[in-house]
């Protein structure tokens, strides 16, 4: 079966930098679109990067675009999140998610198989 597993969470002061890293299982790594999604209390789930394997391109949104890198290892089958320059505002939980296709969706809705999240909390 498909498995996602998060790690990395934690607790950073402002400006700090964190990795997550999401171990997936159970499906073919490098053909599926695998994305990162966050939600904080009272938020909604809201899309924070994906990797698009049909293209070979990866986006972000633009609340952590030029400060989150998004990467994958196909070797490991994992993929990470490396946030630097860490606001408050990123506080929430992060999830790691995918589906049957090769393309990023923009609705959340369509990943059907989610990880359990890891705990990411910046001081200020």
């Amino acid at each position: 079966e498909v498995q996602l597993v998060e790690s990395g969470g934690g607790l950073v002061q402002a400006g700090g930098s964190l990795r997550l890293s999401c171990a997936a299982s159970g499906f073919t790594f490098d053909e599926n679109a695998i994305g990162w999604f966050r939600q904080a209390p009272g938020k909604e789930r809201e899309g924070v990067s994906c990797i698009s394997r049909r293209d070979r391109t990866t986006s972000y949104a633009d609340s952590v675009k030029g400060r989150f890198t998004m990467s994958s290892d196909s070797a490991k089958n994992t993929v990470y999140l490396h946030m630097h320059s860490l606001k408050p505002d990123d506080t929430a939980v992060y999830y790691c998610a995918t589906h049957a296709w090769s393309w990023c969706p923009d609705d959340p809705l369509h990943y059907d198989y989610w990880g359990q999240g890891t705990q990411v909390t910046v001081s200020s």
